[in-house]
């Protein structure tokens, strides 16, 4: 029951130099100096140090039962597996479904969701699709907010893309409208989470709604703003406003020669010019298709996005000379607040989830606990999902 992580560099994200951390079920019981060993019962000592002891991390757009199908039925990218998660240092993950909210339902996003977490992970979901109306699990999203536990905000909702179903400026204001209720009486985020394209409309429709509604620049967050410069500059100005922008990391001009801009390039040049780093998150895009579409709008080449691209990120950042607490912040802490589940995630604190990363001074994985549980034990996968 009980674990002690003896002698690791803890970032909670912020540095708290060379202590001990000790799990206590599925909780963070203390930290600090632990000496000697608690005798509530057996204790099982880990010897950390000379490592990082750190966050699990929190991946806010995920395809947990895949994506695509714009090159059709065959083109569509299978579930997510426990261990690709797990083996990349991700703890908590937010599912949603994306281009296809036909073949792909609600009720299968939820189930996979629980499965997963049946499987040692925390999970929650966003309810919609591309489409506006959105699908949804019961008559609307304030309703699936209100009465279904694990839908936490709606999305991924498309914006300035042909794929989209060009939605106007007060379709996009009422669903933000609903998601704010509905967030308000459930006591949960409630964000809008928005599909940004490469469609020269950019930010514009959130800008204005901003503006000229009440609705605080806080209920949305646009995603896929590193995906060309133009759109990098208006989630910049974005974020300088007081707006949240989320960089994916699926895609990234090393693998996919376009016009996007690294995550890392993209939180420099942010921070850079003003932008404040706590407005700033990355997520994976994990298990969606990465279409190339020509200048016509037909697709070119297909690649899909890994979860564990999100670690790559992660060390990339580090190793750019951004700070590893600011590195973590990204992934852990600004995920948390942003979704509202800073109580539980995103830091490592007494009484928060035992979700916790002990990373070697290359920033490898070496051990991964998801509520308190081992699933990666010296870098090996010591919990599998259930067909893995």
């Amino acid at each position: 029951m009980f674990k002690l992580l003896k002698g690791g560099r803890v970032f909670t994200p912020e540095n708290l130099g060379t202590k001990d951390l000790l799990i206590a079920g599925d909780k963070i019981a203390q930290i600090g100096e632990i000496n000697p060993v608690p005798e509530y019962g057996p204790v099982e000592v880990i010897d950390v140090t000379d490592h990082y002891v750190v966050p699990g991390f929190i991946d806010q757009h995920i395809h947990l039962i895949g994506g695509g199908g714009e090159a059709g039925y065959a083109s569509r990218t299978p579930e997510v597996r426990l261990s690709q998660l797990t083996s990349a240092g991700i703890t908590t993950v937010v599912g949603c479904l994306g281009t296809d909210g036909t073949t792909r339902h609600m009720a299968s996003l939820l189930a996979k969701a629980r499965g997963l977490e049946n499987e040692g992970i925390s999970t929650y979901i966003y309810t919609g699709s591309y489409e506006i109306p959105t699908c949804t699990l019961m008559k609307n999203v304030r309703d699936d907010l209100i009465i279904i536990d694990k839908v936490i905000g709606c999305g991924e909702v498309a914006i300035s893309d042909h794929r989209s179903a060009q939605p106007t400026k007060e379709d996009i204001s009422k669903l933000a409208a609903e998601c704010r209720v509905g967030g308000i009486l459930s006591g949960k985020a409630g964000v809008l989470h928005l599909h940004v394209g490469s469609g020269k409309e950019g930010l514009r429709i959130l800008s204005e709604i901003v503006d000229e509604t009440n609705i605080p620049i806080t209920q949305f967050i646009p995603t896929h703003i590193n995906r060309n410069a133009d759109l990098l500059a208006e989630g910049i100005r974005f974020a300088q406003k007081g707006g949240r922008i989320d960089l994916t990391t699926g895609f990234n001009p090393l693998s996919q020669p376009r016009t996007s801009i690294s995550p890392t390039e993209a939180i420099h040049q942010a921070l850079a010019e003003g932008a404040p780093l706590e407005q700033i998150t990355m997520s994976s895009d994990g298990n969606g298709s990465l279409p190339v579409f020509n200048e016509r709008g037909d697709i070119v080449g297909m690649t899909v996005s890994e979860p564990r691209c999100l670690y790559e990120e992660f060390k990339n950042l580090v190793n750019s000379g951004l700070p590893l607490e600011d590195s973590l912040k990204v992934i852990t802490q600004n995920p948390a607040r942003v979704l509202k589940i800073q109580e539980r995630k995103g830091t490592l604190r007494v009484w928060a989830d035992a979700d916790v990363l002990v990373l070697d001074q290359d920033l490898n994985i070496v051990h991964v606990y998801a509520r308190g549980q081992c699933m990666i034990r010296d870098g090996k996968i010591l919990v599998s999902g259930t067909f893995e």
